[in-house]
């Protein structure tokens, strides 16, 4: 016994160096949730993993669901239950794990015709937390077969979820970054453009930022475009 735990807990690491890479590497965010739900299916052998994460962009929030490795991709899209639908919800909600004897006969399940298409069983829901315990979707794991699911798995399943949310929050703060970064390289190419129109053309500031802000819209280019154009001309001169 002793043994096939060890093997397990060896799978359960080598799942986590695979997520924990995935949070330094260069990949999109839906790119990472994919690897994540494949992941941990393959080290803990269930049948079906899904992730779901809470959307904070609307009044009411929403949990959506984002990724899963075997089910229909046509599924995934648009799949959202409200905070308190579902055993997601109440996971999201309660932020604490929950097991699932048989998902056919949990009232709480809001996915039955899904379950009973791909003969789903047993299930655990694990929160995904981050800093300060906040919680920012739900990890779930289906199997084909009833399964108890033990106290280490558990455990275990629940370190893999709060990695999974730190390669999320990673991801989402990286994109952020970047975004942040190209505004201002953007904003310090269009004050140079406007400095050499202003001087070439006898334009005021704001003249000279409105010439680049039609320029753009006339030709379907960003502004970072125009301005580039506006100093390269310079140059050649």
């Amino acid at each position: 016994m002793e043994r096939i735990m060890s093997k397990t807990y060896d799978k359960y690491i080598k799942g986590l160096m695979e997520i924990s890479h995935a949070i330094t590497s260069d990949l999109y965010l839906e790119d990472i949730l994919k690897l994540i739900v494949m992941v941990t299916a393959k080290v803990t052998g269930v049948e079906i993993c899904s992730l779901w994460l809470i959307d904070e962009s609307q009044k009411s929030q929403k949990i959506r669901l984002k990724a899963t490795q075997a089910i229909d991709p046509d599924y995934v899209k648009d799949r959202s239950l409200n905070m308190d639908e579902g055993v997601v919800g109440f996971v999201a909600t309660k932020n604490q794990p929950l097991t699932v004897n048989d998902v056919l006969n949990e009232p709480l399940f809001k996915e039955k015709d899904m379950a009973q298409k791909l003969g789903l069983v047993s299930m655990l829901s694990v929160p995904l937390h981050v800093k300060d315990g906040k919680v920012i979707g739900v990890l779930n794991c289906f199997t084909s077969k009833p399964h108890k699911f033990l106290e280490t798995e558990i455990n275990l399943i629940t370190t893999v979820a709060n990695q999974a949310a730190l390669a999320i929050l990673n991801t989402e703060l990286m994109v952020k970054t970047r975004v942040i970064q190209e505004e201002l390289e953007t904003r310090k190419l269009v004050e140079r453009a406007k400095e050499i129109l202003m001087r070439r053309q006898n334009m005021n500031g704001d003249e000279a930022y409105r010439w680049i802000q039609k320029r753009s819209m006339n030709t379907r280019k960003s502004m970072s475009h125009i301005a580039e154009a506006v100093l390269l001309s310079e140059e050649l001169k």
